[in-house]
């Protein structure tokens, strides 16, 4: 069973009807308990990062989210703007603390004339080296809907969790992945087949561990 964080800030059911399709037993997380005994946890998002860390907070998520990887030894996909949550600080209205599960930064898109912010729409994703979310894939096409993406704190962060990567007026930070954390800047849940495929294998390693 795979437990979905409900905050107020993800899109809850289109992530519940994709894990459903892949006839994955789903339970939406309102509350840190309901993570208790699941295989694996998924972080979706939508919206602001401050608002976002602020409920998971007040929930108390935050902590439980840290502890379900530093302490339990479970794995946590992110998804979107639950990927951005996931590192040190983001810069999205002023300054926060994230959840310092990954070495990085969470930055502005730079864009370009012909590359629009925030990055809406299908997009190409390349393969920067395996990983559990790829699986058998070697590329993907995927859906984005963002302004910001993360900002690795170092070289070594870098060669440590980029696994994907996007152009949209740049380099776009789109997969990261190290031991018991993944994270998505796109929608698998709407990524139709290869999204799909990602979600799967993150069931796989969940069901494995």
């Amino acid at each position: 069973m795979l437990a979905v964080v409900n905050y107020g800030a993800g899109n809850i059911r289109s992530v519940v009807n994709a894990l459903t399709w892949l006839e994955t037993e789903v339970r939406v997380a309102d509350r840190p308990a309901a993570l208790a005994d699941a295989a694996g946890v998924i972080l979706p998002g939508v919206g602001a990062f401050i608002p976002a860390m602020e409920r998971l907070d007040a929930l108390g998520f935050a902590d439980a989210l840290r502890d379900w990887v530093t302490v339990r030894g479970r794995p946590l996909l992110g998804i979107c703007l639950g990927m951005q949550l996931l590192a040190e600080r983001g810069t999205e209205g002023g300054e926060h603390a994230g959840l310092g599960l990954i070495a990085a930064r969470v930055e502005r898109l730079a864009g370009s004339a012909s590359a629009r912010v925030p990055h809406v729409g299908w997009n190409a994703v390349a393969r920067v080296r395996p990983a559990t979310l790829w699986g058998t894939l070697e590329g993907a096409v995927c859906y984005f809907v963002h302004g910001y993406q993360l900002a690795f704190a170092d070289s070594e962060a870098r060669k440590r969790w980029l696994v994907g990567t996007a152009d949209h007026g740049g380099e776009v930070i789109a997969m990261v992945e190290h031991e018991l954390v993944m994270a998505a800047q796109f929608h698998p849940e709407k990524s139709q087949r290869d999204g799909l495929a990602m979600l799967a294998n993150f069931v796989e390693f969940c069901a494995a561990c």
